[in-house]
């Protein structure tokens, strides 16, 4: 079964930016270090929704240790494709993260906002660590640092989807990164 790809869109997208076998290759290499760094610790990994849920999904099954999954449904951005800095908890943790070892799995790493507060939030509710694995990151945008311990791809500030990523609820199921034509959302940035 094949899943959604560049081509079955071509009229929407500008340009794959990153391809479905550089997105295994990464979260592999990830999970092998991931895997090595959490031996015996059971962490708890932590999904924002929807955007991460195939990050999370495909790097859960890389990893060779056992894992919880748990996930938080948050908004930064509203209606826009710009984040407002305040975050919403739409759906909380089903979890108890007092001393547990958490890593966060991100799709992208934007202004940083979200992710700064999350990791506050993991910290304050007695969590014993806390770190981040993120697929994509455009430092260009940030505004808030945020230590990313298991990096992806650094990618340049232009409107992408796919692999999670969506504009408008649209183009999650798309299996690599592409670039989004501007003509599609507008001019807006994201």
């Amino acid at each position: 079964m094949v899943g959604m790809q560049i081509a079955d869109i071509a009229d929407e997208i500008d340009h794959e930016l990153v391809s479905k076998a550089q997105i295994e290759a990464k979260i592999t290499e990830v999970a092998w270090q991931v895997s090595r760094d959490y031996q015996g610790k059971n962490p708890l990994l932590i999904a924002v929704l929807k955007g991460a849920i195939n990050t999370i999904a495909a790097f859960s099954q890389a990893l060779s240790i056992p894992a919880q999954l748990d996930f938080m449904s948050l908004s930064s951005y509203g209606s826009g494709t710009t984040s407002q800095g305040t975050v919403t908890v739409r759906q909380d943790l089903s979890s108890d993260v007092r001393g547990r070892h958490i890593l966060i799995v991100e799709d992208i790493v934007d202004s940083g906002h979200t992710l700064a507060w999350l990791v506050d939030e993991l910290k304050r509710r007695g969590a014993a660590s806390v770190e981040i694995f993120a697929l994509l990151e455009k430092p260009s945008r940030r505004e808030v640092q945020v230590d990313v311990k298991y990096r992806g791809y650094e990618i340049p500030d232009e409107f992408v989807v796919g692999f999670g990523l969506d504009y408008d609820e649209r183009f999650r199921n798309l299996d690599s990164i592409a670039v989004l034509k501007s003509e599609v959302y507008q001019g807006e940035q994201a």
